[in-house]
């Protein structure tokens, strides 16, 4: 399938590393001119732009914390100063700080909400103030479009990540809210929501084979995902193959949405 993204520009936020730095690298592949987002990894960030260079493709790298709006200001104005557009919003960051429920300080709760849920805030609506300005250009069949990196943890609960389920929950809320306001303006608004996928910031998770197999036990299909999966999802669904798709979450989770505990209980 040739999705014809070429020429077309994207910030994806958090890219440094993890399922950001997949799509970065599966987009740029497609043609597309790449804004990667970071906080604090410059390191990881400029990694990622060589490797989309030297392959051929085009990136800067802009340091933004996605919690502070004068800081997502800044780097949609940034994208636009260096490619004088914006197609695509990928608003991926996110982080957790785990705690037991009765033991979670309210830093740790405002600082999961304020980056994974209030950051896809501001970096959602600022991108579609520029794409409602843009409107349908010679670049798509829309006029913008936008992606959440929500989680199977907006629909399965998570004991000792209340912060962090509670702020997937509201992805969800948020993405479908803005995907029904913003349609009229041709905005498309998606979700993908992953299962385990082999980041970093599940390390424990995977990292020994008596802990992949321990996690194995909740994914049917049987293997851990990769950034690529993700990845590939996301071109297909800031491509004109997905224009009639909006307000979707697409859960890319080797089935860990189909609550395998039940499997042998039917």
């Amino acid at each position: 399938m040739d999705l014809n993204l070429s020429g077309q520009v994207a910030i994806i936020t958090g890219s440094s590393s993890g399922i950001g730095r997949a799509c970065a690298i599966a987009l740029a592949r497609e043609g597309v001119k790449v804004i990667i987002n970071y906080h604090s990894d410059a390191e990881g960030a400029e990694a990622v732009r060589q490797e989309i260079t030297q392959r051929g493709g085009e990136a800067i790298s802009v340091k933004a914390d996605v919690s502070k709006e004068e800081d997502v200001e800044d780097l949609v104005e940034s994208c636009v100063q260096a490619y004088g557009h914006l197609d695509i919003m990928v608003a991926n960051a996110g982080l957790q700080a785990d705690a037991a429920f009765t033991e979670m300080t309210l830093e740790q709760w405002n600082k999961v909400i304020n980056v994974n849920l209030t950051g896809q805030f501001l970096c959602c609506r600022a991108a579609a103030r520029i794409f409602r300005k843009q409107g349908v250009h010679k670049h798509g069949r829309a006029a913008g479009k936008i992606v959440c990196m929500s989680s199977v943890h907006d629909e399965i609960a998570w004991a000792g990540h209340v912060n962090y389920a509670t702020a997937k929950g509201g992805v969800k809320m948020l993405m479908e809210s803005m995907a029904q306001e913003l349609a009229q303006d041709k905005i498309r608004v998606n979700a993908i929501a992953p299962g385990a996928i082999k980041t970093d910031i599940n390390k424990d998770a995977w990292e020994d084979e008596e802990s992949l197999e321990k996690l194995l036990t909740l994914i049917p299909y049987g293997r851990i995902g990769q950034g690529e999966d993700v990845a590939k999802v996301c071109a297909f669904l800031v491509s004109d193959a997905a224009d009639y798709i909006t307000g979707a979450t697409l859960y890319v989770d080797g089935g860990m949405m189909l609550y395998p505990g039940f499997r042998d209980n039917g």
